[in-house]
């Protein structure tokens, strides 16, 4: 039973620490993560985000426990900053 509650244990921990959004530095400037309640100010259209699955994880573990936790990982911290767009349409689609 110990060693059940161990594992148990040692995986939340593991969990926990894949449920941060990051700060991202691209092109000098830091750009912050976003959710679906701040995306009109946080938000830059010339970035790419990814989804934070740790966060989208513990929204749903969450969320018959505790309403503001979830309620802050989806609308404040569901995704991260990754790099600049490609600017240049030019080049989308094109195969070398």
């Amino acid at each position: 039973m110990k060693k059940v509650i161990s594992t148990i244990m040692i995986v939340l921990v593991l969990f926990m620490s894949t449920g941060c959004a990051d700060r991202k530095e691209i092109n000098g400037k830091t750009y912050d993560s976003y959710g679906f309640l701040n995306e009109d100010t946080h938000k830059n259209k010339n970035i790419e985000y990814s989804v934070i699955w740790g966060n989208v994880f513990w929204a749903v573990a969450l969320s018959e426990l505790f309403l503001i936790p979830t309620v802050y990982f989806i609308g404040y911290s569901i995704f991260e900053p990754e790099q600049v767009k490609n600017s240049n349409p030019e080049l989308n689609g094109v195969v070398k």
